[in-house]
């Protein structure tokens, strides 16, 4: 009989304890870890990113997509004043080391290749994020002139839904109008 008692006792606490899950269960989320990428419509090298402090991809000059880091937090329904914060790393001559006369790798090369990351540029924009539907990557695109347009698409690159449209290939100004 106590056998019997211990199983029913069992019986009962797992029930309790899956109805107590059950009434626990959360709300949906507000914000969903979303994936990064980017497109780098320039000559120069992305060599990294971060969106909102969640990091995007290296990006070759004229490439991008293919690749998705995580995440950035973004809410289930976009609401004015949205915004994202893109800080990123670029090479202006990401093809340098491919005529430098020194061994690759050895010792000179290493401080041709040290030298030459003194001419990285460092940037910040900060930009509005514009109206989305459903929550999809956050898509970081880099334009000519240190220009960032960053958007929140389920739709990839060439889309004819995707918002935005440049080229790869942008062509490039001698001289920036910013500021």
């Amino acid at each position: 009989m106590s056998k019997q008692l211990s199983s029913l006792a069992q019986h009962a606490l797992l029930i309790a304890i899956a109805f107590w899950i059950s009434g626990c269960s959360a709300a949906p989320p507000e914000n969903l870890p979303t994936p990064i990428e980017g497109y780098n419509h320039t000559s120069a090298a992305i060599n990294r990113f971060t969106v909102n402090g969640g990091g995007g991809p290296n990006i070759g000059p004229h490439q991008g997509g293919g690749k998705q880091n995580c995440c950035v937090s973004l809410p289930m329904k976009w609401r004015p004043g949205l915004r994202a914060v893109v800080e990123w790393e670029k090479d202006p001559d990401p093809f340098a080391s491919q005529y430098w006369p020194q061994p690759r790798y050895s010792d000179a090369w290493s401080k041709a290749a040290a030298e030459h990351e003194t001419h990285y540029t460092h940037h910040r924009a900060v930009v509005e994020l514009p109206p989305y539907d459903k929550v999809g990557a956050v898509v970081v695109h880099f334009l000519p002139c240190d220009q960032v347009k960053v958007i929140a698409s389920i739709y990839v690159y060439g889309h004819p839904q995707y918002a935005i449209k440049e080229p790869l290939n942008m062509e490039e100004p001698k001289t920036c109008q910013n500021g």
